[in-house]
């Protein structure tokens, strides 16, 4: 199953979330948006970090994984790990009904 979704954080910036949910766990994910990451490789570290979490995890775990798979020096504009959650819970909704 494939999904899609949009966060616009308010106050923020655009947060996209495309997964792929293989036998209820999230295999492939890609978040972009028009938010910015220091350091650029940041992007990557949290695209990995959400893979292998089960697509029924909250969105607390969620961005508790985003949080926990960044480096420490990682700095957000525009975004937060919540605003990834909401995301990406938005995308496996939207493969779940597609």
């Amino acid at each position: 199953m494939q999904g899609h979704g949009e966060y616009k954080m308010p106050g923020g910036k655009l947060v996209v979330a495309d997964v792929v949910v293989t036998a209820g766990v999230l295999t492939d994910v890609a978040i972009s948006g028009d938010f910015f990451l220091e350091p650029d490789a940041a992007l990557a570290t949290m695209d990995a970090s959400l893979r292998g979490l089960p697509a029924n995890a909250t969105d607390d775990a969620l961005a508790a994984a985003v949080t926990a798979g960044l480096p420490t020096d990682t700095r957000m504009f525009g975004i937060s790990a919540e605003a990834v959650a909401v995301a990406v819970r938005r995308a496996i909704n939207a493969g779940a009904v597609a």
